[in-house]
């Protein structure tokens, strides 16, 4: 296994759909496990495929549970929304994509999806609260679709100034070492 260059706001990849995935091979599962090592190195809740520029319907999440659900975690393949309910919540929400910014991002509390495991058995789930939240945000990934398109249009701007500022500044480049003084 091994860590995976997680591409932020500004890669053209990152707004480009995914494709389904139509092989459940080994090829598949590493992949699965390298993006779960590089979700969890980087402290993340979820992880999709075109993040680590690769356009296939895959993701990886880790959900911490609390009081009402159980801790969970696995690689979803070709996920489908069935259901969404109109009860939304509206929560401070990150991605690996915008390293270090949060915003509030309105989601449906509950959803039902189907998908595939990374062995290509299929699945229906019924998820809730933080669950359906992650499952959301990755789904959208799926799509092209980023959290940015979610905020208010005064955090959209800020997030979109902060990311184009970064990428200005050389320290931020991978790579590019800062120049000491002296």
């Amino acid at each position: 296994m091994g860590l995976l260059e997680v591409r932020v706001f500004g890669d053209p990849v990152l707004r480009q759909a995914a494709l389904e995935v139509r092989d459940f091979d080994d090829s598949l599962a590493r992949l699965a496990d390298d993006m779960a090592e590089t979700m969890h190195a980087q402290q993340g809740a979820g992880l999709a495929a075109n993040q680590v520029g690769v356009l296939r319907q895959l993701f990886t999440y880790a959900d911490p549970g609390d009081e009402d659900r159980e801790p969970s975690a696995g690689s979803v393949v070709n996920p489908v929304l069935l259901d969404a309910s109109e009860e939304a919540e509206l929560a401070d929400e990150g991605c690996l994509s915008f390293p270090g910014l949060f915003y509030p991002v309105e989601r449906q509390l509950e959803v039902v999806v189907s998908h595939r495991d990374v062995h290509g058995d299929e699945h229906e789930s019924t998820l809730r609260g933080f669950a359906a939240r992650i499952w959301l945000h990755e789904m959208d990934h799926l799509h092209g679709v980023l959290f940015i398109d979610h905020l208010a249009r005064h955090d959209r701007r800020e997030a979109m100034r902060i990311m184009r500022e970064r990428a200005l500044d050389p320290r931020d480049l991978p790579g590019v070492a800062p120049m000491l003084d002296g």
